[in-house]
């Protein structure tokens, strides 16, 4: 049995993740959840966003399932604890798919591709401050170092080989960011030389952008640096349907945290409406994590029939059917069995 730390998040959080439990228990997997808290529930009850016990907890276990926190917008509140647990456990690999769903009416269809994101360095470094005592000028700090590019890129290009795609694509801002966008540019050319059996392109990131909306069958798997990559993901996540179906994983050398990508949405938190379609895919890719890929493969056949056939999915997928979130999950297990 593999003991895994539980954060079932902010808003939407509990609802979605405590389905998306159900469904994992359901479908046999060997795991034992250890629950922590974390974001403002953490603050709420704590008085520190990022209590020492979660913290034990992922120490320990070295795995963790999380939910949507709460960040605060703006210089107010505290720093995303995304961020921080990325920082700490050194998740260095963001890992976000973005593929079609049947039952999902969308601009394109059979888009499949892999974002990888260098997650612990760039602007989200957290190195920025004010230049003067009125606060009227500030100063954010990118940070980009060999062995960081080298690693994600490293990481990308395995991942492409292993799971049997053909392309890589970095993507960059060289032309402008001469130092820091040129040297990750320049070590990922190094990195592909090693793996001729993949193909490589490059694209300056706007231009990408356009190419991504224009012709998204072009791109496989792309890797990028860190604020690059989250723009990216956000845009093949609209590609497919929306930050609903998207999952994510952050992976390091020895723990992983596996997500869903979008917010907490205290719009509609406690209304039983929300999607849990991206935390039961995040579930799915710490599965096949935990190399549990049988158990994975069941809870994924099962999801993609529920949305494809779309009576018993949540209101964002099919206003028509328009069910509960507990009732989507319901219908799920019901398609394991």
């Amino acid at each position: 049995m593999q003991t895994v730390t539980l954060i079932k998040g902010d808003g939407i959080g509990p609802a979605i993740m405590t389905q998306a439990v159900k469904i994992i228990d359901a479908a046999g997997a060997k795991i034992t959840w250890e629950e922590a808290y974390a974001g403002m529930a953490a603050y709420e009850k704590y008085g520190t966003p990022i209590p020492e016990a979660t913290l034990a907890s992922i120490d320990r276990n070295r795995v963790a399932f999380k939910g949507p926190l709460t960040t605060a917008v703006g210089g107010e509140g505290f720093r995303s604890i995304n961020v921080e647990l990325r920082k700490k456990y050194d998740l260095y690999a963001n890992v976000r798919p973005a593929k079609s769903w049947a039952g999902v009416n969308t601009r394109y269809s059979d888009i499949d591709l892999v974002i990888v994101r260098e997650n612990t360095e760039g602007l989200y470094a957290g190195l920025e401050h004010f230049l003067t005592p009125k606060r009227d000028i500030a100063e954010s700090l990118a940070v980009v170092t060999r062995q960081g590019s080298q690693r994600i890129v490293e990481y990308a290009f395995n991942y492409a080989r292993e799971h049997k795609r053909e392309k890589v694509t970095v993507c960059h801002k060289a032309n402008i960011l001469k130092y820091t966008q040129g040297m990750f540019l320049e070590v990922a050319r190094e990195v592909a030389a090693k793996f001729p059996d993949i193909e490589f392109d490059e694209k300056i990131i706007d231009a990408a952008c356009m190419h991504m909306v224009m012709n998204p069958y072009q791109f496989d798997v792309v890797v990028t640096t860190n604020m690059f990559g989250d723009i990216l993901s956000d845009l093949t996540a609209g590609l497919v349907g929306g930050l609903g179906l998207i999952p994510g994983a952050n992976i390091g050398a020895d723990a992983a945290l596996f997500e869903a990508v979008h917010g907490s949405a205290p719009d509609i938190a406690d209304k039983n409406i929300a999607n849990p379609t991206a935390v039961i895919m995040a579930g799915i890719m710490m599965l096949d994590h935990l190399q549990e890929h049988e158990t994975a493969r069941r809870i994924q056949t099962a999801l993609e029939k529920v949305v494809a056939e779309g009576e018993n999915v949540t209101p964002d997928l099919n206003p028509q059917a328009g069910v509960t979130t507990d009732v989507m999950g319901q219908a799920i297990i019901a398609a394991m069995e």
